[in-house]
């Protein structure tokens, strides 16, 4: 589950709405194994693209070196979609080599760059397999209620089987067979 407080959620919705129609990117920094997303850093698209994001090489290795002194990790990597679900595509999961990082997709299909409704989503992506997790916001680390509830992506259909769910077959897994091995350092491109 990814737990952000309100203030990074609006500000990572208030990028993705500001670059649209181009697609947004950046991280949320962290102390280091503390799953706990604190400084938010936006990132320019290096390709100002509708369709893709790349880090900017140079910006990428400041970021990177910058969280390395000061004891930090990229806790959430995020970006937008601007005409399509906030999903990881073939190319976000190709590119995904941060196994600890919560992956945030945010779609502003709907609204563009005006107030109104996105889709605010956060999977992990390890080896290529790709698994969507509860987004809870709060108001502050401090403060652990709710601020928030996302609206899911979809509707969940109710219920009507009183019978209690299996576990999912462990050997079937969203994402392509093929997978970049995970490495510390930071990829020089990202691509959507």
């Amino acid at each position: 589950m990814l737990v952000i407080d309100q203030a990074n959620y609006d500000k990572i919705v208030a990028h993705a709405r500001a670059d649209h129609p181009d697609e947004a990117c950046g991280v949320v920094a962290g102390p280091a194994g503390s799953d706990r997303p604190e400084r938010f850093i936006p990132m320019a698209n290096a390709e100002r693209s509708p369709t893709f994001f790349r880090f900017d090489s140079q910006e990428q290795f400041r970021v990177w070196r910058e969280m390395d002194d000061r004891d930090e990790e990229p806790v959430v990597i995020y970006h937008s979609h601007t005409a399509t679900e906030a999903y990881p595509s073939r190319t976000d999961i190709a590119y995904a080599s941060e196994p600890q990082a919560h992956y945030v997709l945010v779609s502003t299909r709907e609204c563009g760059n005006e107030e109104g409704p996105v889709e605010f989503r956060s999977f992990r992506i390890v080896d290529g397999v790709v698994t969507e997790e509860e987004v809870r916001v709060v108001p502050s680390y401090t403060d652990p209620e709710p601020a928030t509830d996302p609206e899911p992506a979809t509707d969940p259909e109710p219920a009507t089987d009183p019978e209690p769910a299996t576990d999912p077959d462990p050997d079937i897994a969203a994402g392509p067979d093929s997978a970049l091995e995970p490495d510390s350092a930071p990829e020089p491109d990202r691509a959507s």
